[in-house]
Parts: C-alpha cells; sequence; structure tokens
C-alpha cells in the first residue's frame, strides 16, 4: 500500500539533509569557529582555515588546521562537523532548501496528491524549516523528519472513528453511503456492517439501491455471509421508503446502527443527484459516507468534492488501498473537501477494512511504522 511514495519520500528526505547539512559544512568552513557542546567550561574551539595552494608551511602545534581535500579527509571533515553540531543551533534559509522542496512537490504530484495539497505540504515544510533559528538534536535527518510528519500529519486531519460517535450518540446511528458506479459501495458496506459486528454493535441495512438490476440479491447476499439483517422492497422502488423502513426496523429492534446504501451515480448527473438529496431529506442521516477508489488518485479528489457540494459529505471511505502505490487520493481527500477519512478497503474479504489513522498512515509512509 502506498509502496511508491513511501520510496520516493525516503529519497527526499535524503535530499533535504544532505543540503541543509551541505549548507552548514559550507558556513562552518568558511573562516568560522564551532565550539564543542561536549565541554563547558573550556570549550575546544575547531579553526577551520582555507589554505593557499602556494603555502608550504606547517600546521601550528596547538591549532588544528583541517585541509579542504577531497577522499577520506574530506569524510573525517564531513563527520567532525556533524559531531560538532548536534545540539547546535542553526539557521537554515529558504534559498538552502528550494531543490529539495521542488523534488518533494514533483514527488507528490506524480504520486497522484492534488496540487493545493502540494501547496499545502510544501508551505508547511518551508515554515518549519526556514525563518528561524533550529536546533539540530541527534541528527539532521530527525529535524528533516518532523517538519515533514508534521505537513503530512497537517493536510491529514484527525481522523475518524466509527465507534467513537456511534458512542457518544443517540441510536440507531444512521448512515448513508453513497459514490460513483463501481467504486465497491456494497462491498464496502458489508465489510462496515462484519467490523461493527466484531466491536459488538448491532446493525441492520437497508438495500437503497432499487435501480441496478440484482442489487438487492447482491446486497442479501453479503448480508447473509456476515450475519446481518437486511430491508429491501421491490427493484425500481422508491431508494427514500426503503430507508425509511430500515430505520423503523431500527428502533423497534434496538439495532445500534443503520447502514443506507443507495445506486452508484456520477456526480455530472443532475437528476440523479437531485434524487439522492431527497434520499437524504427522509433518510436524516447522521454521517454521509462518500466511497470511492483509492487507485483513482485525483479523479477520485474531484469526485468527491462534487458529491460534498451536491448533497454533502462526512466522511470518505477508499476502497482498493492495497493495490494503490501512489497514495494522492488518500493523502489529497481530505485536505480539498476538509473532510476525515474512516476506513480504507485492503482486500476482497469482509475482514480487510482497517480504520483510516492519520498517525500510522504518516508513521508507514516515513519507514518508521
Amino acid at each position: 500500500m502506498f509502496d511508491s511514495l513511501k520510496s520516493k519520500l525516503k529519497g527526499v528526505r535524503g535530499i533535504f539533509s544532505h543540503e541543509i547539512e551541505k549548507s552548514i559544512i559550507e558556513e562552518v568552513s568558511g573562516d568560522k569557529e564551532i565550539v564543542s557542546p561536549a565541554s563547558k567550561t573550556t570549550p575546544e574551539k575547531i579553526s577551520v582555515e582555507k589554505q593557499s595552494s602556494h603555502s608550504t608551511e606547517s600546521p601550528q602545534p596547538k591549532e588544528s588546521k583541517i585541509p579542504a581535500k577531497s577522499g577520506n579527509e574530506k569524510v573525517a571533515f564531513s563527520a567532525k562537523i556533524r559531531s560538532l553540531i548536534k545540539d547546535q543551533e542553526i539557521h537554515i534559509s529558504e534559498k538552502k532548501i528550494e531543490g529539495p522542496l521542488q523534488e518533494l512537490e514533483l514527488i507528490l504530484l506524480e504520486n497522484d496528491v492534488a496540487l493545493r495539497t502540494v501547496d499545502a505540504i510544501s508551505a508547511q515544510m518551508k515554515k518549519e524549516l526556514t525563518g528561524s533559528t533550529k536546533k539540530i538534536g541527534s541528527s539532521i535527518d530527525n529535524l528533516v523528519m518532523h517538519a515533514l510528519r508534521d505537513a503530512l500529519l497537517d493536510v491529514l486531519g484527525e481522523g475518524f472513528s466509527l465507534t467513537a460517535y456511534i458512542e457518544s450518540h443517540e441510536r440507531p446511528v444512521k448512515v448513508l453511503f453513497t459514490g460513483v458506479n463501481g467504486a465497491g459501495k456494497t462491498t464496502t458496506i458489508a465489510k462496515v456492517a462484519a467490523y461493527l459486528k466484531a466491536q459488538g454493535y448491532s446493525v441492520v441495512i437497508g438495500s437503497g439501491d432499487t435501480f441496478r438490476a440484482g442489487a438487492n440479491e447482491q446486497m442479501q447476499t453479503h448480508a447473509d455471509r456476515v450475519g446481518v439483517k437486511v430491508i429491501r422492497h421491490q427493484e425500481g422502488g422508491d431508494p427514500s421508503a426503503v430507508l425509511f423502513d430500515a430505520v423503523q426496523y431500527a428502533k423497534a429492534h434496538g439495532i445500534d446502527v443503520v447502514l443506507a446504501d443507495t445506486a452508484g451515480r456520477f456526480h455530472n448527473r443532475a437528476n440523479l443527484m437531485n434524487q439522492l438529496a431527497k434520499i437524504r431529506r427522509v433518510y436524516s442521516p447522521d454521517i454521509i459516507a462518500y466511497v470511492d477508489e483509492a487507485v483513482a488518485g485525483n479523479d477520485a479528489v474531484i469526485r468527491a468534492e462534487e458529491f460534498n457540494t451536491a448533497v454533502g459529505t462526512d466522511v470518505v471511505v477508499l476502497t482498493k488501498a492495497d493495490m494503490d502505490t501512489r497514495g494522492g487520493a488518500a493523502i489529497s481527500i481530505a485536505h480539498t473537501i476538509g473532510r476525515p477519512i474512516m476506513f480504507l478497503g485492503t482486500g476482497q474479504e469482509y475482514t480487510d477494512i482497517i480504520p483510516f489513522d492519520p498517525k500510522t498512515v504518516v508513521s508507514y509512509l516515513l519507514g518508521d511504522e
């Protein structure tokens, strides 16, 4: 999952670290002194001076002069500088990270991250790394890692826990699932039902897709497999009436959650979107969940915006996340429409669904999960 993006982010972290370290070494080697933090009373001073190519003088015995040479001496010099700048305060200019920032932006765009989200991540990285004096801590890479983690978490938001919502609201909690044709909405509802049952909640499904041939039968098959009740009407019936009956059943039987299916529709079909608005008025959902494929990338982001404008969206569920190497939709949707991701679908089994936790996802992308 998101393997391409994970690999590229690791590479760009190295570029940031290299450029920042290079700028510090260049600054230090320009007739400046570094005070070692290892000694507080008698600080060790290392003076780095440029030698003239015509100079034949030997180094003074009490002063450590490091010639600007290549090979092992240059490596030793860099290692010494790195050991001395630990816990030192440094200033990183915007100019020094222009190249790495451009590389980061290109990587994000190549992995289907929306332009607005790319700009937000880049701006946050620039804000955190430049403009003030920074204390290096254990390593420059940690400084870069912290900035990148903050930038990704900022666009991903807080996430959304369905179980926490159920615990804090009146039951039955009514969830309405919307989305485009073929995104895996019906299967997702069955997965969510199985997940909630495993958490100890009772569930009923309202089969509101009354227009697609075989939709009722498909939903019934899924429900039988996960062991939940389905409320359904005949094909071609009013989906609003089906969902109304599902809510009444839940109230009469003390059911915790109603999961409502709807017919898949494209965001540019005004009549179908208007019908969805009617369903929303009658069903009065607590949560509207937009379902789309993670592999759709920027298309999923655009469609999510359109659905949010037409009927509203509270949370997003992304299917086929296990097949998505880029991760652009997962990173972009929450930031673009301002709504959190609730679940990721990660396979074909009913148990292949995971709550979306931004901190866990970012830790995975940065390689420290």
